[in-house]
Protein backbone atom coordinates (compact mmCIF):
# COMPACT_ATOMS: atom_id res chain seq x y z
CA UNK A 1 0.00 0.00 0.00
CA UNK A 2 1.34 3.45 -0.94
CA UNK A 3 1.48 6.13 1.73
CA UNK A 4 -2.05 7.26 2.57
CA UNK A 5 -1.11 10.58 4.14
CA UNK A 6 -0.19 13.32 1.71
CA UNK A 7 0.90 16.86 2.47
CA UNK A 8 -2.61 17.69 3.67
CA UNK A 9 -4.03 14.55 5.25
CA UNK A 10 -5.73 11.65 3.46
CA UNK A 11 -7.72 12.49 0.32
CA UNK A 12 -9.53 10.62 -2.40
CA UNK A 13 -12.87 10.03 -4.09
CA UNK A 14 -15.36 9.54 -1.28
CA UNK A 15 -16.81 6.03 -1.04
CA UNK A 16 -14.27 4.77 -3.58
CA UNK A 17 -10.78 5.67 -2.33
CA UNK A 18 -11.88 7.12 1.00
CA UNK A 19 -14.50 4.78 2.44
CA UNK A 20 -16.45 4.73 5.70
CA UNK A 21 -14.39 1.73 6.75
CA UNK A 22 -11.15 3.63 6.16
CA UNK A 23 -12.40 6.69 8.03
CA UNK A 24 -13.41 4.55 11.00
CA UNK A 25 -10.15 2.58 10.96
CA UNK A 26 -7.92 5.64 10.70
CA UNK A 27 -9.78 7.28 13.58
CA UNK A 28 -9.38 4.26 15.83
CA UNK A 29 -5.70 4.02 14.83
CA UNK A 30 -5.18 7.72 15.61
CA UNK A 31 -6.69 7.25 19.07
CA UNK A 32 -4.44 4.26 19.80
CA UNK A 33 -1.28 5.94 18.50
CA UNK A 34 -1.85 9.13 20.48
CA UNK A 35 -2.61 7.07 23.58
CA UNK A 36 0.67 5.19 23.14
CA UNK A 37 2.49 8.53 22.68
CA UNK A 38 1.23 9.68 26.09
CA UNK A 39 -1.10 12.39 24.74
CA UNK A 40 -4.07 11.06 26.76
CA UNK A 41 -2.19 10.21 29.94
CA UNK A 42 -4.07 10.90 33.16
CA UNK A 43 -7.44 11.84 31.63
CA UNK A 44 -10.17 10.71 29.30
CA UNK A 45 -9.39 12.17 25.86
CA UNK A 46 -11.59 14.55 23.86
CA UNK A 47 -11.70 15.16 20.12
CA UNK A 48 -13.24 17.98 18.07
CA UNK A 49 -14.74 16.79 14.76
CA UNK A 50 -15.85 19.14 11.97
CA UNK A 51 -16.53 18.95 8.25
CA UNK A 52 -17.29 20.94 5.12
CA UNK A 53 -20.76 20.65 3.51
CA UNK A 54 -20.01 17.82 1.05
CA UNK A 55 -22.70 15.14 1.04
CA UNK A 56 -20.08 12.47 1.69
CA UNK A 57 -19.01 14.33 4.82
CA UNK A 58 -22.20 13.18 6.50
CA UNK A 59 -21.38 9.46 6.43
CA UNK A 60 -17.64 10.02 6.86
CA UNK A 61 -18.28 12.14 9.94
CA UNK A 62 -20.45 9.35 11.36
CA UNK A 63 -17.64 6.86 10.73
CA UNK A 64 -14.99 9.07 12.35
CA UNK A 65 -17.16 9.75 15.38
CA UNK A 66 -17.95 6.04 15.76
CA UNK A 67 -14.28 5.11 15.51
CA UNK A 68 -13.14 7.65 18.09
CA UNK A 69 -15.92 6.86 20.55
CA UNK A 70 -15.30 3.11 20.20
CA UNK A 71 -11.66 3.78 21.12
CA UNK A 72 -12.65 5.61 24.30
CA UNK A 73 -12.49 9.20 23.04
CA UNK A 74 -15.23 11.71 23.91
CA UNK A 75 -16.32 13.58 20.78
CA UNK A 76 -17.50 17.16 20.29
CA UNK A 77 -19.25 17.43 16.92
CA UNK A 78 -18.96 21.03 15.74
CA UNK A 79 -20.66 20.44 12.38
CA UNK A 80 -19.92 22.44 9.24
CA UNK A 81 -17.06 24.82 9.98
CA UNK A 82 -13.85 25.88 8.21
CA UNK A 83 -10.65 23.91 8.71
CA UNK A 84 -9.03 26.79 10.65
CA UNK A 85 -12.09 26.92 12.92
CA UNK A 86 -11.68 23.25 13.82
CA UNK A 87 -7.97 23.85 14.45
CA UNK A 88 -8.77 26.88 16.63
CA UNK A 89 -11.43 25.04 18.64
CA UNK A 90 -9.11 22.07 19.17
CA UNK A 91 -6.73 24.44 20.93
CA UNK A 92 -9.29 26.68 22.62
CA UNK A 93 -11.24 23.77 24.11
CA UNK A 94 -8.14 21.95 25.29
CA UNK A 95 -8.99 18.94 23.13
CA UNK A 96 -6.46 16.18 22.60
CA UNK A 97 -7.26 15.72 18.92
CA UNK A 98 -9.03 17.52 16.08
CA UNK A 99 -10.43 15.95 12.92
CA UNK A 100 -11.53 17.86 9.80
CA UNK A 101 -13.36 16.20 6.93
CA UNK A 102 -12.74 18.15 3.72
CA UNK A 103 -11.03 18.00 0.35
CA UNK A 104 -10.49 21.77 0.37
CA UNK A 105 -10.65 23.17 -3.19
CA UNK A 106 -11.16 19.76 -4.84
CA UNK A 107 -14.36 18.91 -6.69
CA UNK A 108 -17.37 17.63 -4.74
CA UNK A 109 -16.84 13.85 -5.26
CA UNK A 110 -13.56 14.03 -3.31
CA UNK A 111 -13.21 14.20 0.44
CA UNK A 112 -10.42 13.99 2.96
CA UNK A 113 -9.46 13.52 6.61
CA UNK A 114 -7.02 15.78 8.40
CA UNK A 115 -5.92 15.24 12.00
CA UNK A 116 -4.83 18.00 14.37
CA UNK A 117 -2.76 17.46 17.51
CA UNK A 118 -3.41 19.16 20.83
CA UNK A 119 -3.27 22.93 20.37
CA UNK A 120 -4.65 22.68 16.82
CA UNK A 121 -1.31 21.95 15.17
CA UNK A 122 -0.72 19.50 12.33
CA UNK A 123 0.30 16.03 13.46
CA UNK A 124 4.00 15.29 13.18
CA UNK A 125 4.96 13.15 10.17
CA UNK A 126 6.14 10.31 12.41
CA UNK A 127 2.72 10.16 14.10
CA UNK A 128 0.96 10.07 10.73
CA UNK A 129 3.28 7.23 9.66
CA UNK A 130 2.50 5.37 12.88
CA UNK A 131 -1.26 5.86 12.44
CA UNK A 132 -1.02 4.49 8.92
CA UNK A 133 1.01 1.48 10.09
CA UNK A 134 -1.42 0.66 12.91
CA UNK A 135 -4.42 1.10 10.59
CA UNK A 136 -2.85 -1.24 8.03
CA UNK A 137 -2.02 -3.88 10.67
CA UNK A 138 -5.59 -3.97 11.96
CA UNK A 139 -6.98 -3.90 8.43
CA UNK A 140 -5.17 -7.20 7.96
CA UNK A 141 -6.55 -8.86 11.04
CA UNK A 142 -4.72 -7.65 14.14
CA UNK A 143 -7.42 -7.15 16.83
CA UNK A 144 -8.14 -3.81 18.48
CA UNK A 145 -8.02 -3.31 22.23
CA UNK A 146 -11.56 -2.10 22.87
CA UNK A 147 -12.88 -0.33 26.00
CA UNK A 148 -16.24 -1.39 27.40
CA UNK A 149 -18.80 0.01 29.84
CA UNK A 150 -17.94 3.50 31.04
CA UNK A 151 -14.71 3.35 29.05
CA UNK A 152 -16.34 4.08 25.71
CA UNK A 153 -16.43 7.64 24.42
CA UNK A 154 -19.46 9.88 24.65
CA UNK A 155 -20.67 12.00 21.73
CA UNK A 156 -22.38 15.39 21.83
CA UNK A 157 -22.95 18.29 19.48
CA UNK A 158 -21.03 21.46 20.28
CA UNK A 159 -23.14 24.18 18.72
CA UNK A 160 -21.19 26.98 20.41
CA UNK A 161 -18.20 26.41 18.12
CA UNK A 162 -19.35 28.79 15.39
CA UNK A 163 -19.88 31.66 17.81
CA UNK A 164 -16.53 31.05 19.52
CA UNK A 165 -14.69 31.12 16.21
CA UNK A 166 -16.37 34.33 15.07
CA UNK A 167 -15.54 35.97 18.41
CA UNK A 168 -11.91 34.91 17.97
CA UNK A 169 -11.76 36.45 14.48
CA UNK A 170 -13.20 39.76 15.64
CA UNK A 171 -10.83 39.92 18.61
CA UNK A 172 -7.88 39.86 16.22
CA UNK A 173 -8.97 42.80 14.04
CA UNK A 174 -6.93 45.99 14.59
CA UNK A 175 -9.84 48.20 13.42
CA UNK A 176 -13.39 47.98 12.15
CA UNK A 177 -14.56 47.79 8.54
CA UNK A 178 -17.23 50.49 8.67
CA UNK A 179 -17.81 52.18 5.31
CA UNK A 180 -16.63 49.25 3.17
CA UNK A 181 -18.85 47.31 0.80
CA UNK A 182 -17.40 43.82 0.36
CA UNK A 183 -18.52 40.90 -1.83
CA UNK A 184 -17.82 37.48 -0.32
CA UNK A 185 -17.69 34.30 -2.43
CA UNK A 186 -17.93 31.38 -0.02
CA UNK A 187 -17.57 28.60 -2.65
CA UNK A 188 -20.74 27.00 -1.22
CA UNK A 189 -18.32 25.74 1.38
CA UNK A 190 -17.53 25.52 5.06
CA UNK A 191 -17.39 29.29 5.70
CA UNK A 192 -20.82 30.04 4.21
CA UNK A 193 -22.21 30.80 7.65
CA UNK A 194 -19.34 32.19 9.70
CA UNK A 195 -17.55 34.39 7.15
CA UNK A 196 -20.47 36.70 6.19
CA UNK A 197 -21.41 36.97 9.87
CA UNK A 198 -17.87 37.95 10.88
CA UNK A 199 -17.54 40.60 8.14
CA UNK A 200 -20.96 42.05 8.96
CA UNK A 201 -20.23 42.24 12.70
CA UNK A 202 -16.94 43.96 11.87
CA UNK A 203 -18.95 46.76 10.24
CA UNK A 204 -18.80 45.95 6.53
CA UNK A 205 -21.75 46.10 4.16
CA UNK A 206 -21.72 42.52 2.91
CA UNK A 207 -22.88 41.10 -0.42
CA UNK A 208 -22.67 37.31 -0.40
CA UNK A 209 -22.49 34.88 -3.31
CA UNK A 210 -21.78 31.15 -3.30
CA UNK A 211 -23.15 30.76 0.22
CA UNK A 212 -25.96 28.26 -0.32
CA UNK A 213 -24.31 24.85 0.15
CA UNK A 214 -26.49 21.87 -0.68
CA UNK A 215 -23.85 19.16 -0.31
CA UNK A 216 -23.30 18.91 -4.05
CA UNK A 217 -22.30 22.42 -5.23
CA UNK A 218 -19.10 23.04 -3.25
CA UNK A 219 -16.41 24.75 -5.41
CA UNK A 220 -18.67 24.39 -8.46
CA UNK A 221 -17.76 27.36 -10.66
CA UNK A 222 -17.20 29.59 -7.64
CA UNK A 223 -14.76 30.34 -4.86
CA UNK A 224 -11.03 30.93 -5.00
CA UNK A 225 -10.50 28.56 -7.94
CA UNK A 226 -13.13 30.32 -10.13
CA UNK A 227 -12.98 34.09 -9.64
CA UNK A 228 -15.17 35.11 -12.58
CA UNK A 229 -18.41 35.38 -10.59
CA UNK A 230 -16.71 37.39 -7.85
CA UNK A 231 -15.19 39.85 -10.34
CA UNK A 232 -18.58 40.38 -11.95
CA UNK A 233 -20.31 40.84 -8.58
CA UNK A 234 -17.76 43.41 -7.37
CA UNK A 235 -18.35 45.50 -10.49
CA UNK A 236 -22.14 45.02 -10.41
CA UNK A 237 -22.45 46.17 -6.78
CA UNK A 238 -19.77 48.87 -6.91
CA UNK A 239 -17.97 47.14 -4.05
CA UNK A 240 -14.66 48.24 -2.57
CA UNK A 241 -13.27 44.73 -2.85
CA UNK A 242 -14.19 41.06 -3.07
CA UNK A 243 -12.97 38.08 -1.05
CA UNK A 244 -13.02 34.45 -2.25
CA UNK A 245 -12.54 31.33 -0.15
CA UNK A 246 -12.17 27.69 -1.11
CA UNK A 247 -14.29 24.81 0.16
CA UNK A 248 -12.76 24.56 3.61
CA UNK A 249 -11.85 28.29 3.80
CA UNK A 250 -8.18 27.86 4.60
CA UNK A 251 -7.26 30.14 1.69
CA UNK A 252 -8.20 33.59 0.48
CA UNK A 253 -7.88 35.39 -2.84
CA UNK A 254 -9.25 38.86 -3.51
CA UNK A 255 -10.53 41.17 -6.23
CA UNK A 256 -10.02 44.95 -6.20
CA UNK A 257 -12.73 47.51 -7.01
CA UNK A 258 -11.87 47.40 -10.72
CA UNK A 259 -12.30 43.63 -10.90
CA UNK A 260 -8.59 42.81 -11.02
CA UNK A 261 -7.44 39.68 -9.20
CA UNK A 262 -5.27 39.98 -6.10
CA UNK A 263 -3.27 36.80 -5.43
CA UNK A 264 -1.58 35.43 -2.33
CA UNK A 265 1.73 37.17 -2.99
CA UNK A 266 0.01 40.55 -3.20
CA UNK A 267 -2.01 39.86 -0.06
CA UNK A 268 1.19 38.93 1.77
CA UNK A 269 2.84 42.17 0.66
CA UNK A 270 -0.04 44.27 2.04
CA UNK A 271 -0.20 42.36 5.33
CA UNK A 272 3.59 42.40 5.78
CA UNK A 273 3.69 46.20 5.66
CA UNK A 274 0.65 46.49 7.95
CA UNK A 275 2.12 44.10 10.50
CA UNK A 276 5.49 45.85 10.45
CA UNK A 277 3.76 49.15 11.25
CA UNK A 278 2.23 47.48 14.31
CA UNK A 279 5.58 45.88 15.28
CA UNK A 280 3.91 42.49 14.74
CA UNK A 281 6.18 41.29 11.90
CA UNK A 282 8.80 39.48 13.95
CA UNK A 283 12.35 39.84 12.64
CA UNK A 284 10.86 41.91 9.79
CA UNK A 285 10.57 38.61 7.94
CA UNK A 286 7.91 36.98 5.77
CA UNK A 287 8.00 33.33 4.63
CA UNK A 288 6.87 32.21 1.16
CA UNK A 289 7.64 29.41 -1.30
CA UNK A 290 10.00 29.32 -4.26
CA UNK A 291 6.96 29.72 -6.54
CA UNK A 292 6.29 33.23 -5.25
CA UNK A 293 6.41 35.87 -7.95
CA UNK A 294 9.75 37.60 -8.41
CA UNK A 295 7.90 40.90 -8.11
CA UNK A 296 7.01 39.98 -4.52
CA UNK A 297 10.65 39.31 -3.69
CA UNK A 298 11.78 42.58 -5.26
CA UNK A 299 9.07 44.52 -3.40
CA UNK A 300 10.04 43.03 -0.03
CA UNK A 301 13.71 43.84 -0.68
CA UNK A 302 12.80 47.42 -1.55
CA UNK A 303 10.71 47.79 1.62
CA UNK A 304 13.45 46.36 3.84
CA UNK A 305 11.56 43.16 4.65
CA UNK A 306 13.47 39.88 4.58
CA UNK A 307 11.96 37.06 2.51
CA UNK A 308 12.63 33.42 3.44
CA UNK A 309 11.61 30.93 0.77
CA UNK A 310 10.71 27.26 1.23
CA UNK A 311 9.71 24.30 -0.91
CA UNK A 312 6.21 24.44 -2.42
CA UNK A 313 3.49 23.61 0.10
CA UNK A 314 1.98 25.49 3.03
CA UNK A 315 3.24 22.78 5.40
CA UNK A 316 6.83 23.81 4.59
CA UNK A 317 5.98 27.47 5.13
CA UNK A 318 4.45 26.62 8.50
CA UNK A 319 7.43 24.49 9.53
CA UNK A 320 9.83 27.36 8.77
CA UNK A 321 7.66 29.83 10.67
CA UNK A 322 7.37 27.63 13.75
CA UNK A 323 11.08 26.77 13.80
CA UNK A 324 12.21 30.40 13.72
CA UNK A 325 9.25 32.17 15.30
CA UNK A 326 8.18 34.13 12.23
CA UNK A 327 4.70 35.68 12.29
CA UNK A 328 3.62 35.79 8.63
CA UNK A 329 3.90 33.38 5.74
CA UNK A 330 1.96 31.98 2.83
CA UNK A 331 1.61 30.93 -0.78
CA UNK A 332 0.61 32.53 -4.06
CA UNK A 333 -2.50 30.31 -4.00
CA UNK A 334 -3.88 32.23 -1.02
CA UNK A 335 -2.83 30.10 1.92
CA UNK A 336 -1.81 32.81 4.39
CA UNK A 337 -0.67 31.89 7.89
CA UNK A 338 -0.72 34.48 10.68
CA UNK A 339 0.88 32.40 13.39
CA UNK A 340 0.00 34.62 16.34
CA UNK A 341 -3.68 33.99 15.68
CA UNK A 342 -3.95 30.72 13.72
CA UNK A 343 -2.15 27.39 13.44
CA UNK A 344 -3.06 26.94 9.78
CA UNK A 345 -4.05 29.03 6.78
CA UNK A 346 -7.25 30.94 7.60
CA UNK A 347 -9.07 32.50 4.65
CA UNK A 348 -11.64 34.39 6.71
CA UNK A 349 -9.00 35.88 9.01
CA UNK A 350 -6.85 36.83 6.01
CA UNK A 351 -9.76 38.51 4.27
CA UNK A 352 -10.74 40.42 7.41
CA UNK A 353 -7.20 41.71 7.93
CA UNK A 354 -6.87 42.70 4.26
CA UNK A 355 -10.15 44.63 4.46
CA UNK A 356 -9.06 46.18 7.76
CA UNK A 357 -5.96 47.57 6.05
CA UNK A 358 -8.14 49.16 3.35
CA UNK A 359 -10.38 50.72 6.01
CA UNK A 360 -7.44 51.86 8.16
CA UNK A 361 -5.50 53.57 5.36
CA UNK A 362 -8.40 54.93 3.34
CA UNK A 363 -6.62 53.64 0.26
CA UNK A 364 -8.12 51.28 -2.28
CA UNK A 365 -6.95 47.70 -2.43
CA UNK A 366 -5.61 48.46 -5.90
CA UNK A 367 -3.41 51.20 -4.43
CA UNK A 368 -2.22 48.99 -1.58
CA UNK A 369 -1.15 46.10 -3.82
CA UNK A 370 0.77 48.48 -6.08
CA UNK A 371 3.62 48.04 -3.61
CA UNK A 372 4.58 45.06 -5.80
CA UNK A 373 4.58 44.64 -9.55
CA UNK A 374 3.51 41.13 -10.44
CA UNK A 375 5.87 39.99 -13.20
CA UNK A 376 4.47 37.79 -16.00
CA UNK A 377 4.81 34.14 -15.01
CA UNK A 378 4.54 31.19 -17.38
CA UNK A 379 4.22 27.58 -16.18
CA UNK A 380 4.70 24.65 -18.57
CA UNK A 381 4.26 21.00 -17.56
CA UNK A 382 6.57 18.58 -19.39
CA UNK A 383 5.01 15.08 -19.12
CA UNK A 384 6.43 11.58 -19.54
CA UNK A 385 10.01 12.38 -18.55
CA UNK A 386 12.44 11.00 -15.95
CA UNK A 387 11.83 13.68 -13.35
CA UNK A 388 14.45 12.16 -11.00
CA UNK A 389 17.24 13.44 -13.32
CA UNK A 390 16.08 17.05 -13.55
CA UNK A 391 18.70 18.24 -11.04
CA UNK A 392 21.58 16.10 -12.35
CA UNK A 393 21.29 16.40 -16.14
CA UNK A 394 24.13 18.46 -17.64
CA UNK A 395 22.00 19.30 -20.69
CA UNK A 396 19.18 20.64 -18.53
CA UNK A 397 21.66 22.64 -16.43
CA UNK A 398 23.13 24.20 -19.57
CA UNK A 399 19.68 25.15 -20.86
CA UNK A 400 18.79 26.74 -17.52
CA UNK A 401 22.07 28.69 -17.44
CA UNK A 402 21.44 30.03 -20.94
CA UNK A 403 17.89 31.07 -19.99
CA UNK A 404 19.04 32.80 -16.79
CA UNK A 405 21.70 34.70 -18.74
CA UNK A 406 19.07 35.94 -21.18
CA UNK A 407 16.64 37.01 -18.43
CA UNK A 408 19.22 38.72 -16.22
CA UNK A 409 18.11 40.33 -12.95
CA UNK A 410 14.56 40.95 -14.14
CA UNK A 411 13.63 37.32 -14.66
CA UNK A 412 13.76 33.92 -13.03
CA UNK A 413 13.71 30.22 -13.93
CA UNK A 414 12.50 27.36 -11.75
CA UNK A 415 12.42 23.67 -12.71
CA UNK A 416 10.54 21.44 -10.28
CA UNK A 417 9.71 17.71 -10.48
CA UNK A 418 6.06 17.00 -9.70
CA UNK A 419 5.46 15.28 -6.41
CA UNK A 420 2.64 13.11 -7.77
CA UNK A 421 3.05 12.78 -11.56
CA UNK A 422 5.81 11.79 -14.03
CA UNK A 423 6.39 15.34 -15.18
CA UNK A 424 8.62 18.37 -14.65
CA UNK A 425 7.17 21.84 -14.09
CA UNK A 426 9.01 24.64 -15.90
CA UNK A 427 8.33 28.12 -14.53
CA UNK A 428 9.71 31.29 -16.11
CA UNK A 429 9.22 34.90 -15.03
CA UNK A 430 10.22 37.91 -17.09
CA UNK A 431 9.38 41.57 -17.44
CA UNK A 432 7.69 40.77 -20.75
CA UNK A 433 5.10 38.00 -21.17
CA UNK A 434 6.23 37.11 -24.68
CA UNK A 435 9.82 36.68 -23.53
CA UNK A 436 8.62 34.50 -20.63
CA UNK A 437 6.64 32.29 -23.02
CA UNK A 438 9.52 31.96 -25.45
CA UNK A 439 12.06 31.06 -22.76
CA UNK A 440 9.64 28.60 -21.13
CA UNK A 441 9.00 26.91 -24.46
CA UNK A 442 12.71 26.47 -25.17
CA UNK A 443 13.34 25.12 -21.67
CA UNK A 444 10.44 22.69 -21.95
CA UNK A 445 11.86 21.39 -25.24
CA UNK A 446 15.29 20.99 -23.61
CA UNK A 447 13.82 19.08 -20.67
CA UNK A 448 11.86 16.77 -23.01
CA UNK A 449 14.95 16.14 -25.12
CA UNK A 450 17.25 15.48 -22.16
CA UNK A 451 14.91 13.51 -19.91
CA UNK A 452 12.33 12.00 -22.27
Amino acid sequence: MGRLFGTDGVRGVANADLTAEMALGLSVAAAHVLAEAGTFEGHKPTAVVGRDPRASGEFLEAAVVAGLASAGVDVLRVGVLPTPAVAHLTGALGADLGVMLSASHNAMPDNGIKFFARGGHKLADELEDRIEAVYDAHRHGEPWERPTGAGVGRVRSYDEGSEQYIAHLLSVLPNRLDGLKIVLDEAHGAASGVSPEAFARAGAQVVTIGAEPDGLNINDGCGSTHLGRLKAAVLEHGADLGIAHDGDADRCLAVDHTGDEVDGDQILSVLALAMRERSALRSDTVVATVMSNLGFKLAMEREGIRLVQTAVGDRYVLEEMKEHGYALGGEQSGHVIILDHATTGDGTLTGLLLAARVAETGRTLRELVSVMERLPQVLVNVPDVDKSRVRTSADVAAAVAEAEKELGATGRVLLRPSGTEPLVRVMVEAADIEQARAVAGRLADAVKSALG
